[in-house]
């Protein structure tokens, strides 16, 4: 189990547009505000599941190990 410290807490607001770039390789990583303030850079490959018709949003939190590689993300709202 990942300790709540290796774990951010994001809210995301993804246009569909805007994914496919990443999607398509222009952009590999997201660049995003954590809800307590921190900047965090993960893989734009893991949002994957959560793409709609809308694009992606809604409020994740991304695990990370020890040496902050990701692990896993949930999608909790």
């Amino acid at each position: 189990m990942v300790s709540p410290l290796n774990a951010v807490i994001v809210n995301l607001y993804i246009s569909p547009d805007e994914y496919q770039r990443w999607y398509q390789g222009s952009a590999q990583s997201v660049l995003a505000q954590t809800v307590d303030g921190r900047s965090v850079r993960f893989p734009a490959p893991i949002l994957r599941q959560f793409v709609t018709r809308e694009g992606i949003r809604g409020r994740f939190r991304i695990h990370f190990d020890a040496d902050n590689r990701f692990k896993k993300i949930e999608k909790i709202d």
